[in-house]
């Protein structure tokens, strides 16, 4: 319970994206990816997700933490036609309708970051796969308060989005907790909220991506030796230091994508890379696309 608190107090919550959308056509996607946690409920028809065809009914909730990647049917799966990740986003107006969304088996999407002292992917961190959560009446309200207040202009609707966000993801936790699910991966992989060097190194990559981030200058902030920083730093995250920065330096470029006009040179640069063609070679490896591709299809998902 005491470790919730801390993650809970430490958390940091933000939407970035919400919307109910119906099912045009029936698609299987093979390889469905997000560097943002998904939450999809089910308002009309089912979604079939992972190797075992696990169902999401309606009035059920599907989880997908980010960076799991995981087979999503959307509609019957039996009559489905079988995509890519890039593939769907390159054709959404073919499979998924934005009106009149009742005339079709239908959900509610909101994508969302959820970070421990803005720094670490608490989901990810857990290592945990896409869950279920069954008809959670108090889930499902606050998901279509969400999107109500996205689809609104009125005054302070940031922060009541933000309120409800918080309290959507606290739910998400509580009934991890209630559920006894994934006791072993959250005793093992929270280990960095007992540590206060780690923190500071948290911080510190955070708050300098675009400059040197060296094993040798992470040791200077840990108090270690250099040898040692590297080990020490997969011991409590289970990720050595320098796969943690480059995946914080993408996660950073990704968001500029989707919310600046910023050159993709000029992004590169920004997160840590002199080499525009190292960093574009280095994206397309970690997302599957090139960062052209992503801002493309981030345009497109705002329709």
């Amino acid at each position: 319970m005491e470790n919730y608190n801390k993650i809970i107090e430490s958390l940091n919550v933000k939407i970035a994206k919400a919307k109910n959308i119906g099912v045009a056509k029936n698609v299987t996607v093979t390889d469905f990816f997000d560097i943002t946690n998904t939450i999809i409920l089910v308002n009309q028809g089912e979604i079939v997700f992972g190797d075992e065809d696990t169902v999401a009914k309606e009035g059920d909730i599907l989880f997908v933490p980010n960076n799991a990647s995981t087979q999503i049917t959307y509609g019957n799966k039996q009559k489905s036609v079988e995509v890519s990740n890039d593939e769907l986003h390159k054709n959404l107006e073919t499979y998924f309708a934005y009106e009149n969304i009742n005339a079709y088996d239908n959900f509610s999407y909101i994508t969302l970051n959820t970070k421990v002292f803005d720094s670490v992917n608490f989901f990810q961190s857990l290592d945990i796969p896409p869950f279920v959560i069954p008809q959670h009446k108090k889930m499902e309200k606050l998901v279509r308060s969400i999107i109500e207040e996205q689809l609104q202009s009125n005054i302070g609707k940031d922060r009541v989005i933000s309120l409800l966000a918080d309290q959507l993801i606290i739910e998400v936790i509580r009934y991890i907790d209630k559920n006894n699910l994934f006791v072993e991966q959250i005793a093992t992989n929270t280990s960095y909220l007992k540590d206060p060097r780690l923190l500071d190194l948290f911080g510190y990559i955070r708050e300098n991506l675009s400059d040197d981030l060296s094993n040798k200058a992470l040791a200077k902030i840990a108090n270690v030796s250099e040898d040692y920083v590297g080990q020490y730093f997969k011991m409590l995250t289970g990720i050595n230091p320098q796969d943690y920065i480059e995946y914080q330096r993408m996660e950073k470029a990704v968001h500029l994508l989707r919310t600046s006009k910023q050159s993709i040179k000029d992004i590169g640069q920004e997160v840590g890379y002199k080499d525009t063609a190292y960093f574009c070679r280095r994206f397309k490896m970690m997302f599957g696309i090139s960062a052209g591709k992503m801002r493309k299809r981030e345009s497109l998902m705002n329709l």
